[in-house]
């Protein structure tokens, strides 16, 4: 099951153009989708990434990667 990551175009924390190509790179299976999630009370305040059912925040976009970590699905490969 691929991962499920969505990040705000309109966040004041995050560069679409440096979080998305981070986000690829950390989980290349992931369907990344990119808008407005209605999050706009701590959206306003951190950076933030919805990955697989969870809101994951930080005060910059480097810490809410490394807080995005633990929550990527790791894919199998079989033999």
């Amino acid at each position: 099951m691929a991962n499920d990551i969505r990040v705000c175009d309109k966040c004041k924390f995050t560069r679409i153009k440096s979080i998305v190509p981070k986000l690829q790179k950390m989980a290349p299976d992931a369907e990344i989708k990119v808008g407005c999630k209605s999050y706009c009370g701590p959206c306003g305040k951190r950076a933030f990434v919805y990955i697989n059912g969870r809101y994951v925040s930080a005060p910059t976009e480097e810490e809410v990667l490394a807080k995005v970590e633990p929550f990527i699905k790791k894919t199998v490969q079989s033999s």
